[in-house]
């Protein structure tokens, strides 16, 4: 993945290019109870800036952690300028080599799984599918049940929920989903919605230690850890997971899932469950 850089700032050579930017993401220590990290690569032209901006300024104990994976365009000064006005709420990691969402979250949750105060630690998917004010719901979820490692969203369609998910996308989900359950012996409804948060605990340091064997759907490889760490004891692994429906979610234009992804997941399952099945 190469070398990691936390940034507040980022120091511009005379000729116009960017140099090595100097780490100070530790010059203001994180005071949030609850840190989320999002992925990005080349979201300049998605990132919702402004939304991040009115959230943090209204949730102070929610901090967040912007992950650069190796973009291609000025993702990296469009996360750096939102993160210069909360540099005590909102850090950037520089990753200056693309090494794929995955390794992106891994490194964020590892991040913030050792920032003295943090209880919880998730991940969110930066175009904002799923709004940032469903964080405080999922933190209250895992607030309130203590016993629960992880609180996932979940992308259900009920009366009074606004949850618009185009049709074939839908669908396939659901056969994936169904795959999903039967692999890994769990009623789990949606793994891969990207709105999830966890207790911070050494066996979530566990979780994340290692790089994932899938690049595409490593939320499955999560569950599937976390099942072999219970020992295979599904009642307990069911009473340590809690699926919350949204309230909203809405696909975002611009995805880069392909149709062809979808049958490149279904492989990915097939190898995490040869390599954790017990």
């Amino acid at each position: 993945m190469g070398i990691q850089r936390c940034l507040v700032g980022t120091t511009l050579s005379s000729a116009g290019g960017r140099r090595e930017s100097t780490a100070k993401a530790h010059l203001s220590l994180m005071t949030a109870r609850c840190i989320i990290v999002i992925p990005c690569y080349n979201e300049e032209s998605r990132f919702p800036a402004g939304r991040f901006s009115d959230f943090a300024a209204a949730h102070p104990d929610i901090g967040f952690f912007l992950v650069n994976d190796g973009s291609t365009d000025k993702t990296l000064a469009v996360l750096e300028h939102t993160a210069a006005a909360y540099p005590g709420q909102v850090r950037v990691i520089d990753q200056p080599r693309n090494g794929g969402k995955a390794e992106a979250v891994r490194s964020g949750i590892l991040a913030a799984l050792v920032e003295p105060g943090c209880l919880f630690a998730g991940f969110w998917d930066a175009d904002l599918a799923t709004p940032l004010e469903a964080i405080p719901d999922l933190v209250a979820v895992a607030t309130a049940q203590p016993k629960l490692a992880m609180v996932f969203g979940a992308r259900v369609k009920l009366l009074g929920r606004f949850v618009e998910r185009r049709a074939a996308r839908h669908y396939l989900g659901r056969v994936f989903a169904t795959v999903v359950s039967i692999a890994l012996r769990l009623p789990i409804y949606d793994t891969q919605c990207g709105a999830k948060i966890f207790s911070v605990t050494p066996e979530a340091r566990q979780l994340f230690a290692e790089p994932f064997c899938s690049r595409w759907v490593f939320d499955v490889e999560i569950i599937a850890r976390h099942i072999r760490q219970c020992r295979y004891d599904m009642p307990l692994v069911e009473q340590s997971i809690y699926e919350y429906p949204l309230a909203e979610w809405r696909d975002i234009d611009g995805s880069r899932l392909r149709p062809r992804d979808f049958f490149r997941a279904f492989f990915d399952v097939l190898t995490i469950w040869r390599k954790y099945k017990p």
